[in-house]
């Protein structure tokens, strides 16, 4: 399969999700860069949100869960960035169900093997919010990212919130 080019789409295009400006207003980001099937973003969508320090039985749950969505055939939004959000990944692309993966940090320049497929089948979408001056992952990055991970989910599933942490300041902005 020869790559895919990637596609920026801005607020004034039609395909642009609406719920960015609605949910985060002039925080929106100013753009998107997309790789894969972009019609996924009109799908209803579970965002998949972790801590990176994760206890065992969240964990456990947690892959229950991605078993579930993978063999309902959910869509799942998350950075699949956490130990716990890779391991989902990997059980979610054992599946048939759409996947929007969204790094915290441009689209990378080369497509890992096990997406490729999957993003040939048109059930993979990734999706970046920065320029491709971020090339690496921050905190700062990951945080704006789960941002929007959770702005255009119709749903938010957190494997676990640290208290004090990061995505409990998610949650609560999230109200949820």
């Amino acid at each position: 399969m020869k790559d895919l080019p990637p596609t920026c789409i801005k607020p004034s295009d039609v395909r642009w999700p609406r719920l960015l400006a609605e949910r985060l207003g002039t925080e929106a980001p100013p753009h998107l860069t997309t790789l894969g099937n972009l019609d996924l973003l009109a799908l209803p969508k579970t965002a998949l949100l972790g801590s990176a320090r994760c206890p065992g039985d969240a964990i456990l749950r947690a892959y229950d869960q991605a078993t579930k969505w993978r063999d309902e055939g959910r869509c799942v939004i998350s950075g699949f960035h956490s130990p716990v959000e890779k391991e989902c990944l990997r059980i979610l692309l054992r599946g048939r169900q759409p996947i929007i993966l969204c790094p915290a940090r441009a689209l990378p320049k080369r497509v890992p093997a096990e997406w490729k497929k999957p993003l040939a089948e048109g059930r993979l979408l990734i999706l970046s919010c920065f320029t491709a001056a971020h090339r690496r992952a921050t905190t700062k990055l990951a945080a704006r990212r789960n941002q929007v991970v959770a702005a255009l989910a119709d749903e938010i599933w957190f494997a676990h919130i640290t208290p004090g942490g990061q995505m409990e300041q998610l949650a609560k902005k999230f109200s949820v």
